[in-house]
This record gives structure tokens, sequence and C-alpha cells, in this order.
């Protein structure tokens, strides 16, 4: 057949593949998806030249039409032949742990390993690689605020091809920094990314730049789905994949392959409740403007999720998913203590959903998850930690009043030392406590090492005579204290207090 010469190069040019592999999915990719690119003309919309069939050439990166682009899967086919030799192949993990945990055959793929921490160098890739002979000449500009600008920074400055990122005045210093230690030309404009990008649009016009977006660009997308086509590689019998949904680039590219090589695949999105932009927009049956709330997964806080992403991922992603803050913060939590390592929030969240057991139909399966990126703070990583420390029980907060004499503490502390209970906070209040001028009320935040032993602690706290309120995170401190306490106290002496 015509497509055989292409099946022999899909087949040589992984030795690694497996039988299956090669059976199910390169020949019946050659001759189902390219069948049209040994023909003497190029394949529309692929650019694949019949005289190369193993190494695909694009035509130059045009401006992104006004109508929604449906990427096709040979697209897909052919930024993974064009960036293989500059892109990592990111390792992909079975997780003893997290397998064992949620009932599941769980399979990490690591796409923080990349130079630049995350998986937007495939599309950064992709992209500059498909730009013309003037256009790289002249340069690209992007409006980012961290792991795009990086990337194309990274991959800008190895291939000659001058970048200017405008980032907007939120962006961490961090990712500054490092951009410009790539060699971008860096411009700090905008409150937000949506005022960033405004600028870049202004030096589009005044300058004669290339714009490339970070999540919504075809090519963008067709090198994002790079990670589906490794995923399918490395475990070809996975049964889901959950994908963290942002501006939904990725998950359109990913699902554009599951669904063509493997459509019994199930494409799970999850994006943060606090910015359900993909959720919003599927209910209104188009792309609407949302609202881009705080999240730990700053990441996915994308307003407006992708017009050509939304056309490409609409009609072949399973299900979306949207996951609270305390799940997120735990994700990055047992990701840095079962896996060894550090997530960002964002890259975190399709784990954040099955700790959320929002997935019971997949127990037993085999599941991937791309950790799509690790390009977060120290800082906010330690605030992320605490919080996943206290959702999962391990950091307890409450509230109780002792004798404000002297030893009045000592008695509490000594309680919590004796059934190892370590006390990380303690902070006082004697202006609001409306009992006898005798008390002090105390706020204490205190590790434990799991829920079993928190409810042991305040157990062990009520039984030795000290009225104790166990606080949750969307609790008023001491509110609800102040009224169930005062009662039992009012009826104490100072001597009795003392004691």
């Amino acid at each position: 057949p015509p497509a055989r010469p292409l099946a022999r190069a899909c087949a040589h040019q992984r030795p690694m593949m497996s039988s299956w592999w090669r059976r199910s999915v390169a020949k019946p990719l050659c001759s189902r998806h390219f069948s049209t690119v040994l023909k003497p003309k190029e394949a529309k919309g692929t650019g694949i030249s019949s005289t190369s069939p193993a190494t695909p050439k694009t035509s130059p990166a045009k401006a992104v039409s006004s109508d929604p682009v449906n990427v096709p899967f040979d697209d897909v086919a052919a930024a993974y032949h064009r960036i293989r030799s500059d892109i990592l192949r990111t390792s992909m993990d079975r997780s003893h742990h997290l397998s064992k945990a949620l009932d599941m055959e769980i399979f990490v793929k690591r796409e923080y390993q990349h130079e630049s921490g995350s998986f937007k160098e495939r599309g950064a890739c992709n992209a500059l690689h498909l730009l013309s002979d003037e256009q790289k000449e002249k340069g690209v500009i992007a409006a980012s605020a961290g792991n795009h600008a990086l990337a194309l920074a990274r991959h800008g400055k190895r291939m000659g091809i001058p970048v200017t990122v405008i980032m907007p005045t939120v962006a961490p210093m961090t990712k500054v920094i490092n951009c410009r230690e790539y060699g971008a030309n860096v411009l700090i404009k905008g409150a937000h990314i949506v005022e960033a990008k405004g600028y870049a649009e202004k030096m589009v016009v005044d300058e004669g730049l290339t714009y490339i977006n970070g999540y919504d660009h075809p090519h963008i997308i067709a090198g994002a789905g790079t990670v589906g086509w490794e995923a399918l590689e490395q475990v070809p019998d996975l049964d889901a994949i959950v994908v963290p949904v942002g501006g939904a680039g990725l998950i359109a590219g990913i699902a554009v392959v599951m669904k063509t090589l493997k459509p019994d695949v199930q494409v799970i999105g999850v994006e943060p409740k606090l910015c359900a932009s993909y959720t919003d927009s599927l209910k209104a049956g188009k792309v609407v403007d949302g609202t881009a709330g705080a999240t730990l997964a700053d990441g996915l806080a994308v307003p407006r999720i992708g017009d050509n992403a939304f056309e490409t991922a609409r009609e072949r992603v399973d299900r979306v998913i949207c996951v609270d803050e305390q799940s997120i913060a735990l994700a990055v939590l047992r990701l840095t203590e079962m896996e060894k390592c550090v997530v960002e929030g964002g890259g975190a969240t399709g784990l954040a959903a099955l700790l959320q057991n929002e997935c019971p139909d997949l127990k037993g399966k085999k599941v991937v998850l791309p950790l799509c990126g690790g390009n977060i703070d120290i800082t906010v990583l330690g605030r992320v930690i605490e919080r996943g420390l206290a959702a999962d029980g391990r950091l307890l907060r409450f509230v109780s009043t002792v004798s404000d004499r002297p030893g009045g503490i000592s008695g509490i502390t000594s309680l919590l030392a004796k059934h190892g209970a370590s006390i990380k906070d303690i902070f006082h209040e004697r202006a609001w406590l409306q009992s006898n001028v005798y008390n002090v009320q105390i706020k204490c935040v205190v590790e434990v090492t799991d829920r079993e032993h928190g409810r042991l602690v305040h157990k062990e706290l009520l039984k030795a005579g000290y009225p104790t309120l166990m606080m949750g995170a969307n609790d008023e401190p001491g509110k609800e204290f102040m009224a169930e306490s005062q009662e039992k106290l009012a009826a104490l002496t100072p001597s009795t207090l003392r004691a």
C-alpha cells in the first residue's frame, strides 16, 4: 500500500516501541490518517511532504483566523516528529503509593522535567519551527506571567529568534529573572495578563512581531498534544488520562491524540472551582468570559479559554471536574511526600480530582496524570504545604481557655507534649474574653500525625477540663468558642483556675 514506507518509518523511529504499538497504532495510523501525505501535493493543514515522510515540514506560522480552528490529528503527528529531537521525552512512572491509596493503577508523566519547568516547551518549540524566515528574523512576542514566557525564551535563544515577553506586574520575580537570563526582552506592563496582552498586541502592529498565544494558537495546541502521543507509547493500555485545564490548549491536543488512536480512553479535564472558565463555556455552548479568582492553581486562572482550544476539545473531552482549594493543596503535599517531586498547584489538579473521589469508575484501571509544571515560588510552596497539612488533618487549630496566672498555660502545653502534639503557634487573647478577669483565651496551632491522633488530643483536652473548640478552615476564630465555653467557666473561681 502507498502508506507502507511511512509505516516502516514510524516503526523504526522508536526502537523501544512495543509490538502492540507497531501493530495497533503505527500501521493503522499511517494507512488511516496519512493516506494523503505521500501524494505529490502536500496535505492540507499539515504541510507534510511526500519527499520526507519521517520528517514532516509545515508551512510558516500564520495569523489565526477569526473562525475557530479544529486542530486535526495530522498536525499533532507532524509536531511530534518535528520537535522530538529538541524536546525531552519526559518519564512516565507507576506510583506505588498513589496506586495503593486510590485503588487505581496511577502513572505520573513528569512534564516538570523540561528545562524551563513545564510542558509549554512542546508548543513553543513547534510554533517557532513553523515561522517563516522573515518572521524568525523580526522575532516573536507573547503575553505571559510564567511558563509560556519561559518556554519561548528558552527555545528562542536556542534557535536564534528574538523573543519579547510582556509580563504583568503580578508575575513572580523569579520567572522574570529566568526569562531575562534566556535572553528575552522582558517588559513589565499591565496589572494582569489581559492588560499585558493589550500591550503585546500593540507591539505586533508597531514593530511587526509575530504574536504567539500560549494556549490557543493551533501550533501550540498541536505541540501540547505530543504529551498524549508519548503517554500512549509509554502506557499503551491506559484507560484514562486526567488533564489540568486552564486555557484548554493542553487537553485539546491530548484529546485529539487519544480519540484518534485509542477512542475508548477517557479524557477527563480538571479545573479549579474558583476559575471554572471551561465549565462555564460548556454550559453556554460557546466560549464565554469568566472570573479568574485567586487560586492555588494560578497557572490555570484563565478567565477566557481559547476559541481554537474549545472548538478542538468540546467534542473529544469526556467530562470536566472542578476541584476545591483544599484538594489542590493536598495534592501538592501528596506529590511532594510520595513522589518526591515539587509540582505547582495547576499541575497537581489531576490528582486533586482523584483525591476528591470524583472518579469512582476508574477504580482498578490504569490512569495517567500529566504533572504539567513545577514552577512554583518557594514562599508559595510553603503556604500550599501548610494548607495541605491542614486539609490532611495533620495541622489542628483550636481555641481553649486557661488561667491567666503563672503556670496557667504550662498545664495545657504539658498535656499536648504528653500526647505527642507539637505546638506550631500560640496566641493569647485577653481583651475580648468576657468571663472573669483571671482567664485568658489561647489559640493554638499544633502538628499531629493524622486525624485519629487529632481526635485523641481533643478528647484528652476535654477530659482534663479545658473547654476546647477544634476549628475548621472556615470558622471565625473564637466565635463559636465564646458562645459555648463561657457558661462552663462562669462557675469557676479564681482559686480553682489557679490550681
